[in-house]
């Protein structure tokens, strides 16, 4: 690789590895990942000063991983001495090809998509892009291999010339961002190992996933100081089956359902209030009921999970939040049931007969403990269903426990149960009321505003990344307090969503986002804007790095 690159400009250097990169098809949880890893690590080794320090490029295989997926890491040792250092970071797998459609084989072609698109009269601003020369056009163009290679070229920079970097950088990438986050958070055991042995001090990393326009003719490039979080708070809801015979004796639990999504959907009202962010609401991602077939049986139970966004809130503060609106939500579903029941039995001239139309709310906390209470064993119920159920994926194992709880209640009461399931992600924010986030920030500022006077371009610092991105598990700003009511809401996170917590916290590094700019991430028409991403980006992020560097010497 280093042949290829030794004579070329960094811009033409960035536009070469994309390509490369590209044409490895590392699309989450196949074996591509792991080609690519392979293939970033081979080229790592071809540098003239990874020839000198062979021990200072390796690969961590992540545990527990059927494809044995791979962190790859490289170390640049600055000629300073200094034991500061920032990571250079990004994620090495891409979502599907299946969108592309008639041209799918060609889904990692920028050349063929690029004339395919000249030609395609339904979407004037793809096909104006394609004209302008200006774009690399396919899958995995700006989500992520251009960042990869951006990290790349700046280390193979910084490796010829490193009188310019007062300190160190450590370039990781990682496999499985678009899915479970599993290459980031096996490495932190590794970042802290490096930590400790070569007595590092990590001050910032530095992350290049992508950035959009955020609306029509937006000039700006934006400039994240932090990640968001996610949690996907789940409802097991068990109503009271009946026949459609008697059907307003029953407790359907999809009307429970839909009343809750209703109330949490979309809804700008659960948004936190964030001056000048980008704050998104709560939306829904999975809605069914439990029936596997046709029958003349209402359905006994119902599924229902959201992605929720977090950025200063935390996982006890929604929780509270939805165990109101739950409640509202079943009060009005119960009122409704009865009042149409009691309609029901005026009108046919029949005798009431007795129901109890009550629906309970917990947190699933509250009912293990309740559980506990009557004589059950929960936790054991819990890991058998682990055991038995193993080739669920892991939302619908979470669901499946909390099945087999709820038929432990020997009155089996209408019930919702409210969890959290995987993908969890915490928040990771600059705090400006800590001097060393102070301190940042002010170098970021001092950087951007350099590159803007230079180059012109119009910068804009926001405090989190729209998207969810691997930088959020770096560090952890939620007290042990908090990290419990997630934990003891989260069906056997130990063994399904693991996160070293205690590692995070020592490990504590703000990871910013100064990303590769293009559009349409994740649809047929992703591309990447090479006159910023090749040859502003690149600049900006070496001037960061040893302002950074330099500032906290």
């Amino acid at each position: 690789m280093y042949h290829q690159l030794k004579t070329i400009s960094i811009s033409q250097q960035i536009e070469f590895m994309t390509r490369e990169l590209m044409k490895i098809e590392s699309i989450n949880g196949t074996g591509g990942e792991v080609n690519l890893s392979y293939a970033v690590k081979q080229w790592l080794q071809t540098f003239p000063y990874y020839k000198r320090n062979p021990s200072y490029v390796w690969e961590q295989v992540v545990p527990n991983d059927s494809l044995e997926r791979k962190n790859v890491y490289a170390f640049l040792k600055g000629a300073s001495g200094s034991n500061k250092t920032v990571i250079y970071h990004a994620h090495l797998d891409t979502v599907g090809t299946d969108d592309f459609g008639s041209v799918k084989e060609d889904a990692l072609n920028s050349d063929a998509l690029e004339a395919f698109f000249k030609s395609y009269p339904y979407n004037q601003d793809v096909q104006k892009d394609a004209y302008s020369g200006e774009y690399l056009f396919g899958r995995g163009s700006v989500d992520m291999q251009s960042g990869i290679a951006v990290h790349l070229a700046n280390l193979l920079y910084f490796s010829e010339n490193p009188e310019e970097l007062p300190g160190n950088i450590l370039f990781m990438i990682n496999p499985d961002e678009e899915s479970q986050h599993k290459g980031v958070t096996s490495s932190i055991t590794e970042l802290n190992r490096l930590k400790a042995e070569e007595k590092l001090d990590y001050v910032v990393a530095v992350n290049t996933d992508f950035i959009t326009p955020m609306y029509e003719n937006d000039p700006h490039r934006y400039i994240y100081t932090g990640s968001a979080g996610k949690l996907l708070p789940s409802f097991y809801i068990y109503g009271r089956e009946t026949h459609v015979g008697d059907t307003l004796s029953g407790i359907d639990p999809t009307l429970i359902s839909a009343e809750i999504n209703r109330r949490i959907n979309n809804n700008l009202d659960l948004t936190e209030e964030i001056r000048g962010e980008l704050i998104l609401p709560p939306s829904c991602l999975y809605q069914k009921d439990t029936k596997t077939d046709y029958n003349v049986q209402t359905a006994k139970s119902s599924y229902l999970y959201f992605n929720y966004f977090i950025y200063e809130a935390t996982a006890k503060e929604v929780m509270d939040k939805l165990e109101n609106i739950t409640n509202e939500a079943c009060k009005e579903v119960a009122e409704t049931a009865s009042s149409q029941y009691r309609e029901f039995a005026r009108r046919s001239n029949l005798p009431e007969r007795g129901r109890n139309w009550k629906i309970e709310v917990t947190s699933l906390e509250n009912f293990i403990i309740e559980l506990e209470d009557m004589g059950f064993n929960p936790r054991e119920v819990s890991k058998q269903v682990i055991e038995n159920y193993s080739h669920l994926e892991e939302r619908m194992l979470c669901f499946k426990i909390c099945e087999e709880l709820q038929q432990l209640d020997p009155d089996k009461k209408p019930r919702v149960i409210i969890f959290y399931a995987p993908p969890y992600l915490p928040h990771n924010f600059l705090n400006e009321e800590y001097p060393k986030d102070q301190k940042l920030l002010q170098v970021i500022h001092e950087s951007i505003d350099s590159m803007s006077k230079k180059t012109s371009e119009e910068f804009a610092i926001k405090k989190f990344f729209p998207y969810l991105a691997d930088g959020s598990f770096l560090s952890l700003h939620e007290t042990d307090e908090e990290i419990a009511t997630l934990v003891n809401n989260f069906p056997e996170m130990d063994t399904l969503y693991p996160i070293p917590f205690h590692e995070i916290r020592e490990l504590n590094v703000p990871s910013i986002n100064m990303g590769v700019y293009g559009k349409d991430g994740h649809k047929w028409t992703e591309r990447v804007y090479k006159p910023y991403s090749f040859k502003v980006l690149p600049s900006l992020i070496r001037d960061t790095t040893s302002r950074i560097l330099t500032a906290f010497q």
